[in-house]
């Protein structure tokens, strides 16, 4: 299986609201979260076409930003995975290397610093354009696509060509 291109698309959650009072973990999509998450799952979609599994942050702007992305892309399977919220890179790296051998194309949707992290750890250092765009600002809504021939189990810093970087305004 490690001749099978891989697609990682890393994810940031949509513009969240900050109600009074509401714990972290519970915030709401914010409008421009609402406005962009539809927006980003069609681009996402002209990357990479129909994914195999997302890997959803259990807290509820995550959720939220996925049921609206939902609507705009053909998956196979969803699975919540509780540490997507609050992980770092490398944290987000061995949710990676235990991602199913079958999914060729995996989306993980999850918070900042992680997101940026995880796409910078495992990022082509040749990559310099993308991950300087990643490395200065990875906003809400932006997905990165990394690109690799190997099985997840394998991958690691370094292995991966950054292919795209999009962000709702661009």
């Amino acid at each position: 299986m490690g001749d099978v291109v891989r697609r990682l698309v890393v994810v940031r959650h949509g513009k969240s609201a900050w109600p009074f009072g509401v714990p972290d973990r519970e915030r709401p999509l914010g409008r421009r979260g609402t406005r962009d998450a539809p927006l980003m799952a069609r681009r996402i979609a002209d990357l990479v076409g129909t994914l195999d599994l997302a890997v959803v942050s259990p807290a509820r702007r995550a959720r939220e930003t996925w049921e609206l992305m939902a609507a705009e892309l053909e998956v196979g399977h969803v699975r919540t995975e509780p540490r997507v919220y609050h992980s770092w890179g490398t944290q987000l790296l061995d949710v990676v290397a235990e991602l199913p051998d079958d999914a060729a194309r995996v989306l993980v949707l999850g918070h900042e610093p992680g997101v940026s992290e995880l796409v910078l750890t495992l990022a082509d250092p040749a990559d310099r354009d993308l991950r300087g765009q990643v490395g200065s600002k990875f906003p809400t809504c932006a997905a990165a696509v990394l690109v690799a021939s190997r099985p997840w189990d394998q991958f690691a810093p370094g292995c991966a060509q950054l292919e795209a970087f999009r962000t709702p305004r661009g």
